[in-house]
Formats: C-alpha cells, sequence, structure tokens
C-alpha cells in the first residue's frame, strides 16, 4: 500500500514541476501550463481552463527557443504531410480510386476463395476416408 501512495505522490509532484508559466508576447498569460505536444507551428498547452494551442511567433524568443523543433523533427512532419496529401490525391483521382477498390477486392476475394478450396478439399478427405 505505502509502494502505491508512494508512486502516486511522485506522479503528482512531477506533473507540479512540469507546469509552467507562460506569457505571450501580446500579453496573454496562461497559469500553471503543461506543455501537452509541441507541434511544427506552435506548442499545445494544456491549463486548468482548458487547451490551447499556442504559435511559436506569439512566444517570447527563450520560450521558441526551448520548444522550436529541430530540422530533423520539422523534415519528418513535412514528410508526413505529404504522404498523406499524396494519398488524398490518390483517392480523388478517379481511375486511382478505381484501381484501389478493384486492387482490394481481389486481394479479399482471392483470401475468400483459398478458404473456400481449403475447407472443400478437407471435407473430400473425410469422404474418401469414409468410404474406405
Amino acid at each position: 500500500m505505502s509502494t502505491r501512495v508512494f508512486i502516486i505522490l511522485i506522479v503528482y509532484f512531477a506533473s507540479i514541476a512540469l507546469s509552467d508559466d507562460f506569457k505571450t508576447i501580446n500579453g496573454r498569460e496562461y497559469k500553471d501550463a503543461t506543455v501537452s505536444r509541441v507541434e511544427p507551428d506552435g506548442i499545445v498547452l494544456k491549463t486548468k481552463s482548458g487547451i490551447s494551442n499556442v504559435y511559436f511567433t506569439e512566444l517570447p524568443k527563450e520560450a521558441q527557443e526551448r520548444f522550436l523543433p529541430t530540422p530533423v523533427k520539422t523534415g519528418a512532419a513535412q514528410r508526413e504531410r505529404e504522404l498523406l496529401k499524396s494519398w488524398a490525391a490518390a483517392v480523388a483521382n478517379p481511375t486511382s480510386f478505381v484501381l484501389l477498390f478493384v486492387g482490394g477486392a481481389s486481394l479479399i476475394a482471392a483470401a475468400e476463395f483459398a478458404i473456400v478450396r481449403s475447407r472443400l478439399q478437407s471435407e473430400k478427405a473425410k469422404t474418401i476416408k469414409k468410404e474406405n
């Protein structure tokens, strides 16, 4: 029991230690805010009043330097966006969509054929054993 209480206290104090006060260059303040995640264009803050998206252009220079993503992270996010755009473009193109649909249907049909064939072969083997 004491171990469970100890772990709960560690998590509680860690969350307090990680919370921070943020002030934008426009004067808006976020008290006891926790950085939920860092995105390519800003940070997502979790406060008592809710979740807010704060852009890097709204933060002071020291906060920008602290949370601004490195070029490696930005490059990965850019590649992910391009992949999603290419997928959306492929689905939006009627010819690509038909090919995608036919390909998926072919795979499903092949799997069903294999299942039915194996069941028929097993039933045939059972009837041969019964006859002997």
